[in-house]
């Protein structure tokens, strides 16, 4: 996997890089949010020259340069969720985790300015279990089939009945999320 990483703390970072780089991925790290924009945009347009990506999607436009994107939600310059917003803006599709010891500030704001829901790593964490969620696609996949259904919430008017669809797979999901602890 290819990961972009935001940490303004270098001893963090570099644990992330070695633990991640030991499973074999390929990890750049970013001091800040400004610099990990400026070097998803660099991607961007290496990507759009040669695309040499493990996940390629369909059209350019759906192709992400990162697997994952991990940003630390407070760092100077520009802090992750404005990060996250820039990052979204040039690219929808792409998965982000927020790292953060400020849980709930972290998805009350994600929540509202994102409108999407984005994975969140509780501080401080081990380095296997970064490398578990990193690896851990499937979650992701769960997440974006939830996004798509919190689309329709916004954009179609949904009876009783596919509200309460909806409301049981995110307790599912939760469920397993839990379960794996």
């Amino acid at each position: 996997m290819k990961i972009l990483v935001a940490e303004d703390e270098p001893s963090i970072s570099r644990q992330y890089k070695l633990a991640l780089q030991e499973k074999g991925h390929q990890v750049i790290i970013t001091n800040d949010g400004e610099e990990c924009v400026n070097a998803y945009k660099k991607a961007m347009s290496d990507d759009a020259v040669s695309p040499q990506r493990t996940h390629v999607a369909e059209t350019s436009k759906d192709r992400v340069p990162f697997d994952v994107v991990i940003l630390d939600y407070r760092m100077p310059k520009k802090d992750g969720l404005t990060a996250a917003k820039e990052i979204l803006q040039i690219q929808p599709g792409q998965r982000i985790i927020f790292a953060s010891a400020y849980v709930v500030d972290t998805l009350r704001e994600a929540a509202r300015e994102l409108h999407q829901i984005v994975e969140l790593l509780q501080k401080p964490f081990g380095l296997d279990y970064l490398v578990e969620i990193v690896e851990d696609t499937e979650v992701y996949t769960q997440l974006e089939k939830l996004n798509v259904r919190v689309k329709e919430l916004k954009n179609h008017n949904l009876t009783l009945s596919q509200l309460v669809d909806l409301l049981s797979g995110v307790k599912k999901l939760q469920a397993t999320v839990a379960s794996a602890h």
